[in-house]
């Protein structure tokens, strides 16, 4: 309770950090924040060409059914990775001043989070082009599938965030983790390619994978997802993000000793 009462009194700070995270992504390039919604473009033009004409894919609009996965992955992957070094990043501003340390883990999570809001748009357009059409009442779920992925984002970069400051190794630690993560979550492929029940299940271990189902039953089949499976997802995300705090505040207080 403390520590949100905290965060709140240094929102401005956290959205200031957020404004300059998102202005500096392209920084001194002459198309400056249209890369936001430019890269996400050709990434579509290339899986179009590469799964229409160069390796066919049996599963129909291929492109489609790979790109509403992958914008979301890629917000998760850059927020883990990211977000781990986040602290190691501003070790000046840590060591210098005093605020809740929570704000750097958070600004970066949240400058992710906005950039991926932003690229949606790309994604709506290229729905409603593809003739998939959108559901309004799947549309509905999507600030819950959001907001879930969100949290596990934030829980997981609080926890390595903190880690990393003394276990510097953890950032190339999770390079190859998220690389793994990858193929153990439905994201190239859809889960139904996984014939063994057994081994199907087992994919439902990892949080990411009903988010990623989420997203695609939304944006690719438009049907509402199966929320039983969201909802642990979304349990599991508050886990996290708990454990990830409790770490966090007690190994910051040693932050600036050891930077």
């Amino acid at each position: 309770m403390e520590i949100g009462k905290e965060l709140y009194a240094y929102r401005e700070m956290i959205f200031s950090l957020v404004r300059k995270d998102l202005r500096g992504r392209y920084k001194g390039s002459v198309l400056g924040f249209l890369w936001t919604f430019i890269n996400p473009l050709f990434q579509l033009i290339v899986y179009t060409i590469a799964f229409s004409f160069i390796l066919p894919s049996p599963i129909e609009k291929y492109y489609l059914h790979l790109f509403v996965a992958l914008i979301p992955w890629i917000f998760f992957s850059s927020s883990l990775q990211g977000g781990a070094n986040s602290i190691m990043a501003a070790k000046n501003l840590v060591s210098k001043i005093y605020f809740p340390r929570e704000v750097i883990p958070i600004a970066y999570v949240t400058s992710c989070f906005v950039n991926m809001l932003l690229t949606f748009v790309i994604i709506f357009l290229v729905v409603m082009i593809s003739g998939v059409g959108l559901n309004a009442l799947a549309i509905a779920t999507l600030p819950l599938i959001m907001i879930t992925e969100y949290i596990m984002a934030l829980g997981l970069a609080l926890l390595f965030s903190a880690v990393t400051v003394f276990f510097r190794d953890m950032e190339h630690i999770l390079s190859i983790i998220t690389m793994a993560w990858i193929y153990l979550t439905p994201v190239l492929y859809p889960l139904d390619m996984i014939t063994n029940e057994t081994i199907r299940k087992l994919f439902y271990l990892n949080p990411m994978t009903a988010v990623i189902e989420a997203y695609r039953d939304v944006l690719y089949y438009a049907r509402v997802p199966e929320m039983n499976t969201l909802l642990v997802s979304f349990l599991f995300g508050i886990i996290i993000l708990i454990f990830g705090e409790l770490v966090f505040s007690k190994l910051k207080k040693r932050f600036a000793e050891v930077l």
